[in-house]
């Protein structure tokens, strides 16, 4: 099934919420404990997606007719980068990434940082990100990961 990436309207908060609350609990659950995940939740509530999308730029993955995936983008930083449990491995977080990266090449970006979790990151070094620190918010694991997107083996989102 095709997916179609278009940027996110405000009516889609909700679905967005869902999204990003399935993949926390049944995909980052695997490494994260209930305490961080259940804190973690509380920043993707509808109304916290309304206003993440005031200040970031949000693309949405849609997949019949349906909302599938999430991801943005904040200046040169890549955030929020999710996707419904049941469509994981078919392609959605790629296709969003691959936004991300042209909305970032537009707008003069040079270098790409993504905080990963430790669930994601095989995922962005796929796409050629590579680890450059650790971060912890209490026992909270991100990897701080980084790409250029003027590398003459830039991948192209590939």
């Amino acid at each position: 099934m095709s997916i179609q990436v278009r940027s996110a309207r405000a009516d889609d908060a909700g679905a967005i919420s869902a999204v990003i609350l399935a993949a926390l609990r049944e995909t980052n659950a695997r490494d994260y404990s209930r305490d961080i995940i259940e804190r973690v939740e509380k920043s993707f509530s509808p109304a916290a997606v309304s206003e993440l999308m005031a200040r970031r730029t949000m693309f949405v993955a849609m997949q019949a007719e349906q909302l599938v995936g999430t991801a943005s983008l904040d200046g040169r930083v890549v955030r929020s980068v999710f996707v419904r449990p049941d469509v994981q491995g078919q392609g959605v977080g790629t296709r969003l990434m691959a936004e991300i990266e042209q909305t970032a090449r537009d707008r003069g970006v040079a270098v790409l940082t993504v905080p990963s979790s430790v669930t994601a990151e095989p995922f962005y070094e796929r796409l050629g990100f590579t680890a450059v620190r650790d971060s912890y918010h209490g026992e909270e694991r991100t990897i701080v990961m980084e790409r250029s997107l003027t590398d003459p083996q830039d991948r192209g989102g590939d």
